[in-house]
């Protein structure tokens, strides 16, 4: 999961300060209800299909669409450190999508299953820190969390308040699963088959896969890296002969930004830029960037661009001299290509455009930081843990 026993739950004080419906009254007039039936299911499919690179089965979630006015999208992540562009800005385009297209999402703070997975050594305390400190994020940027449309839930919460529904269907999962199945799943921990998993990490893809229905799950709007445990719950509607199936709506994998990193590591800073990352970092690690003259395959900048500029500002702006063929504004990803392929765009022009855009984004998450008390404090704590696999 981008994604522990016991422990006590995130005290409710602080849950308070961080409900969504504390800070903003919802206006009558930006009711997401009413905003829903002036558009046609194509209309609203359209919208959500659009946040997934893979989706298990477009009839169906045409169908859900057709059917129902608000279904419940989930998302989880674990709080296992600061917080990278991926998770901070392309979760709020495609959470600001589905909850426009009239979903409800459900963000599901992980801290048991960091705790399981071993992050930030274990220790729950911090785990919980982390998790305050990106929903401090989301709002900075810009996630719409009007009208409730989004809701964040910890894990250890919510599992010890209903534990009586959650425990029999993990058993259950667990019981109808051979042992290789669920190895087969460790992939959603950032592990791999052949690493040692201890026993905690085995229980981990059957809470995930239960997650799904204990939330009432109708799309899992997850990572790729995520699909094979959304699968595994496909597969447990056919054993248990259910017949309405999670739909899975996986989106892309921001890479890293050095050659060859197929995947953001918050182990390696130049590999990603993160949410609170200063001006001049964020110039520095843009200028270090695998970014090859007329190549597109495999190029870190051009995803940037095609993944999180365009959809933002829905153009990519490029400022450049006469002599270098002057301004340019790009509204599609084939264009920018084309332009790119041909040498007609070159990577000293591109890089300065992209640093500068992104810059922008994220200054007003830097200001929130800055300026308020507790933001500024939860940062200051999160930069002193120590990450831990």
């Amino acid at each position: 999961m981008e994604g522990g026993g016991g422990g006590e739950a995130p005290p409710s004080d602080q849950l308070e300060s961080l409900s969504v419906n504390s800070t903003e009254e919802p206006s009558p007039s930006s009711s997401s209800s009413s905003a829903i039936p002036q558009m046609s299911p194509e209309e609203r499919f359209r919208i959500v299909r659009s946040v997934g690179e893979e989706c298990i089965q477009e009839d169906e979630l045409l169908n859900l669409l057709t059917k129902k006015p608000q279904p419940i999208c989930y998302d989880g992540f674990e709080p296992s450190g600061r917080m990278h562009i991926a998770q901070g800005v392309m979760k709020t385009i495609n959470v600001n999508k589905l909850t426009s297209a009239g979903c409800k999402v459900k963000i599901w703070i992980a801290d048991w299953f960091a705790q399981l997975n071993n992050k930030m050594g274990g220790d729950l305390k911090k785990i919980q820190t982390v998790g305050q400190y990106l929903i401090e994020i989301w709002k900075a940027v810009g996630m719409d969390l009007k009208d409730d449309k989004v809701e964040f839930l910890w894990s250890s919460e919510e599992i010890n308040s209903r534990s009586h529904e959650y425990w029999p269907l993990v058993m259950d999962i667990a019981r109808r699963n051979k042992l290789p199945r669920i190895i087969r799943c460790s992939q959603i921990m950032g592990r791999n088959e052949q690493d040692e998993l201890t026993a905690a990490q085995i229980f981990y893809p059957c809470m995930q896969c239960a997650d799904i229905f204990f939330l009432k799950a109708d799309i899992c709007q997850l990572g790729m890296d995520q699909r094979k445990v959304n699968v595994l719950a496909r597969e447990y509607c056919d054993d248990i002969k259910r017949k309405n199936k999670p739909i899975i709506l996986s989106h892309h994998m921001l890479p890293g930004l050095q050659q060859g990193q197929e995947k953001m590591s918050k182990s390696d800073p130049l590999s990603s830029i993160f949410m609170e990352d200063e001006e001049a970092e964020v110039n520095v690690k843009i200028k270090k960037a695998y970014c090859p003259p007329k190549i597109v395959e495999g190029n870190p900048c051009l995803e940037y661009i095609k993944y999180i500029i365009l959809p933002w500002f829905n153009e990519f702006k490029l400022e450049r001299s006469p002599d270098n063929g002057g301004d340019k504004v790009f509204t599609s990803f084939e264009e920018l290509v084309a332009d790119y392929e041909s040498g007609n765009l070159h990577p000293g022009d591109l890089k300065p455009a992209l640093s500068k855009a992104l810059n922008k984004i994220l200054q007003p998450v830097r200001d929130h930081f800055m300026k308020d008390a507790k933001a500024k404090d939860l940062l200051k704590r999160v930069k002193a843990y120590r990450v831990t696999r």
